[in-house]
């Protein structure tokens, strides 16, 4: 019987719901154009602060898991995101360019609060290959 009561308390993963799902990420002024934030990267985005393909300035949170086996990939200042588990290569913008990672890594829903801070949205997806990425939902646009 206890042999049955140990297999039948063992632990199951807990998903967060509600506020930790919307994560503030502070302001659009606390961004530098053209570099990944990393300090998130530890509860699974990467805050950004770039030119869209249409030349508009845009903040948008990438998603820190790799769209092949689920590895966390790295920044590399300057350069790229290198998945260090398989070496796919992922652009600024999110877009996979070499290795075997089939797709884009994914978008968070982000907007703006009252207070004007950026926030991250980790229930909403947005996948670039399903054309997700023109929603306005994935982006703030930066006056």
């Amino acid at each position: 019987m206890a042999m049955l009561l140990g297999t039948v308390s063992l632990p199951v993963p807990q998903r967060s719901f509600g506020a930790a799902q919307h994560l503030p990420r502070g302001y659009a002024f606390d961004y530098d154009q053209g570099k990944v934030e990393d300090k998130f990267k530890t509860v699974g985005s990467w805050v950004i602060k770039d030119r869209d393909d249409r030349g508009q300035m845009i903040i948008y949170a990438l998603s820190t898991t790799c769209t092949h086996l689920g590895c966390t990939p790295n920044w590399l200042e300057g350069i790229r995101v290198q998945v260090p588990c398989h070496g796919s290569g992922f652009k600024i913008s999110g877009v996979n360019f070499e290795g075997p990672a089939p797709r884009p890594l994914e978008r968070y829903a982000v907007r703006l609060a009252d207070d004007g801070q950026i926030v991250v949205d980790k229930s909403r997806k947005f996948q670039k290959e399903l054309g997700q990425w023109s929603d306005a939902d994935s982006f703030i646009l930066v006056g």
